[in-house]
């Protein structure tokens, strides 16, 4: 799906859902998409999306969902139907994920 002059407006949308249901600063969000990838899901080349999130912590039933319904209500609107759109989540050990130099586990 080529999201065109609004991909950027749909990252920072998803930024500012992602930030409100997780409970975390909006400056701890990054959101990387990339638009016209090569995709096929269920067998069919037609519109899809796949998603991943990673966070430390605030990965939960309630938090999910309410962003799987943000971003698939701002992927809607660039033709990808709420059937053919996947997001993974996955909470992330603090040894695990690198910034400024080091973990956060220190």
């Amino acid at each position: 799906v080529d999201l065109g002059e609004n991909k950027l407006d749909i990252m920072k949308a998803c930024s500012k859902a992602i930030a409100k249901h997780t409970g975390k600063p909006e400056s701890y969000i990054a959101v990387s998409i990339t638009d016209n990838a090569s995709l096929l899901f269920g067998g069919s080349p037609d519109p899809a999306a796949l998603g991943c999130m990673y966070s430390i912590g605030s990965i939960e039933k309630s938090s999910n969902g309410a962003i799987t319904s943000d971003v698939t209500d701002l992927l809607e609107k660039s033709g990808v139907p709420e059937n053919r759109i996947y997001i993974n989540f996955f909470d992330m050990p603090r040894a695990n994920v690198g910034w400024s130099r080091r973990t956060f586990a220190g």
